[in-house]
């Protein structure tokens, strides 16, 4: 049976009453947490504030990261107690289980977002405002497969947020570039998602669950090209409207082989081969950081 849940290695070895926990937070699985911090990584980075703000901020997002992922994953939980049940993937996450009850993760998340709150009062007011926002997308989120085919696209909202906010965190303002990292993050989150998708896409036809996997189906090699050809225009945009220099552009050149490399690789037939490319995204956002960097000279 293929699972994403890793219940070994260094996480066993905590208390094992702790494990449902960690479990149900995904700490046991950090891409996820990578995934919604490079965003972050990218929105802080292109405004190139001062090295000191720029490490403080880039501390502040890795810790609110942790906490909104792991919240986010509870909150997925709750909602999908029931449908996790029914697929393969999911039947061993502790509240389809049974480890947890509803009201443990209940006061778990309350932690989280405790934790989450304390970080966002270190940032701006307009950060503090996006962030109070952004937790409409994290709720509504799990219900988007329900009700429509692009629930990748939801979720590219909210991952895809932590851009948005870094670049808020490092301008105090709203503006064209703004608008197009975070169109940049969204594009890259609605792909590697789509991978991720296609793991359950059977489980999720039985149970009537939707996703742009199930949607494009065979077709999704076509529009995984389109949606990282189209992240890499984005990129090259906002790189353009933050006034980033000229090496920005050829760094660029190696995250769009990496995404390239996903769509030539894909075989939506192979679930673990589908997770191993979902998880090479976090290279991918790492050297957009570094293309970013680039930019300075």
């Amino acid at each position: 049976m293929h699972t994403d849940i890793v219940a070994h290695g260094w996480v066993a070895r905590l208390p094992r009453s702790w494990l449902p926990y960690l479990l149900l937070a995904r700490v046991d699985r950090p891409i996820g947490t990578w995934l919604l911090f490079l965003p972050g990584l990218w929105g802080i980075l292109i405004t190139r504030a001062p090295p000191a703000e720029t490490i403080r901020l880039l501390a502040l997002f890795g810790i609110g990261s942790l906490a909104m992922r792991a919240a986010g994953c509870v909150i997925n939980d709750l909602w999908d107690r029931d449908i996790d049940r029914m697929v393969a993937r999911t039947v061993g996450r502790p509240l389809a289980s049974g480890a947890l009850r509803p009201m443990q993760a209940l006061t778990f998340l309350a932690v989280l977002l405790s934790v989450a709150l304390v970080v966002l009062l270190q940032l701006n007011p307009l950060c503090q405002a996006l962030g109070v926002g952004s937790l409409l997308l994290v709720g509504l989120y799990p219900l988007a497969k329900r009700f429509t085919w692009w629930p990748q696209l939801i979720m590219g909202f909210t991952f895809g947020f932590g851009a948005p906010m870094g670049y808020a965190a490092g301008t105090g303002r709203l503006d064209w570039g703004w608008v197009a990292i975070y169109t940049a993050a969204i594009l890259w989150d609605l792909g590697f998602d789509t991978i991720y998708a296609h793991q359950d896409r059977e489980d999720d036809a039985i149970v009537g669950v939707r996703s742009t996997a199930r949607l494009f189906g065979e077709k999704t090699r076509p529009f995984l090209a389109v949606c990282y050809g189209a992240t890499v225009v984005v990129l090259g945009l906002a790189g353009w409207l933050a006034g980033l220099g000229g090496w920005f552009y050829p760094a660029l050149i190696l995250p769009a082989a990496l995404l390239a490399r996903q769509v030539i690789a894909l075989d939506i037939h192979d679930p673990a081969g589908c997770l191993k490319l979902f998880r090479a995204n976090r290279e991918v956002g790492l050297t957009v950081g570094l293309a970013i960097l680039a930019g300075w000279l």
